[in-house]
C-alpha cells in the first residue's frame, strides 16, 4: 500500500491526529415502545444521546436550504403566515401519502446525518467511547448503517397504544395510523442487536446496565 512520510494513505484523520473514535449505539423502537425512557436513563447515567427526531423538527427552524426545499416539494400551503413551518399541516400532507412521507424523509435524513456528524465529533473531542444515537426510523432512514450496534425498545402493541394516545391525546385510530407508518417491532427487533422490552413487568434500569456493560 503506498505510504506517505510511512504513514498509509488509507489512514484516517482521526487516527492521524490521534483521536479515539466513540462506539455509536442505535437505540430505536416504534411509537409508544419506550425508547425515550431508555434514553433518559443513558442520560442519567452520563452518556451523550443525540435525539434524532428532536433535531429533525428544529432543522426546520434553523436549516433554511432545507426549509425552502421542503417547501418546493409541498407547497407554500404548508407555512404559516409568517413564513414559519405550519408541522400539523405538513403532518396532515405526508401521513396521508407514503410517497410524500418517503419524499420528507429524503429530504431532512440527510441533513440529520450532517448534525449527528459533527456533535459525534464534538463528543469524542470530549472524551465520550459512547453514545447514542435514538431514532424512531433508524432501519428505515439507513440511519443504522452508521452504528456499531443498535439497541430496540419493544413493547405489546396494544400497551404502545394506550401510551400514545394518552401522550398526544390522540384517538387511538389515529395513533394507529401513524404507527402504520413504522416498521413492525417484529422487523425491527429480527435486525436489532439486543432487544429490550418495557411492558411493565422488568425494569429497565437492570438491563441498560447489563448491555452498557457489554460495550465499555
Amino acid at each position: 500500500m503506498p505510504e506517505y512520510c510511512t504513514m498509509s494513505l488509507s489512514t484516517s484523520k482521526d487516527e492521524i491526529l490521534g483521536k479515539p473514535k466513540a462506539v455509536v449505539v442505535g437505540l430505536t423502537g416504534g411509537m409508544g415502545a419506550g425508547k425515550s425512557v431508555v434514553a433518559h436513563i443513558l442520560k442519567s447515567l452520563g452518556h451523550p444521546v443525540f435525539d434524532a427526531d428532536a433535531v429533525a423538527r428544529s432543522l426546520y427552524d434553523r436549516d433554511d436550504i432545507l426549509l425552502q426545499a421542503v417547501v418546493d416539494r409541498f407547497g407554500p400551503g404548508i407555512l404559516h403566515a409568517n413564513g414559519a413551518l405550519n408541522r400539523l399541516e405538513l403532518a396532515n400532507v405526508v401521513f396521508a401519502d407514503p410517497v410524500a412521507l418517503a419524499d420528507l424523509n429524503r429530504l431532512v435524513h440527510p441533513a440529520v446525518s450532517r448534525t449527528f456528524s459533527q456533535w459525534k465529533s464534538q463528543e469524542e473531542m470530549n472524551g465520550a467511547d459512547v453514545v447514542f444515537r435514538e431514532a424512531a426510523i433508524l432501519y428505515e432512514s439507513g440511519s443504522d448503517q452508521d452504528c456499531d450496534v443498535v439497541w430496540a425498545v419493544t413493547a405489546p402493541v396494544s400497551l404502545r397504544l394506550k401510551r400514545v394516545c394518552e401522550r398526544n391525546g390522540w384517538s387511538q385510530s389515529a395513533a394507529a395510523a401513524r404507527m402504520a407508518h413504522q416498521w413492525p417491532a417484529e422487523k425491527v427487533n429480527a435486525k436489532a442487536d439486543h432487544v429490550l422490552t418495557n411492558d411493565g413487568n422488568v425494569s429497565l434500569v437492570p438491563l441498560v446496565l447489563s448491555l452498557l456493560k457489554d460495550l465499555l
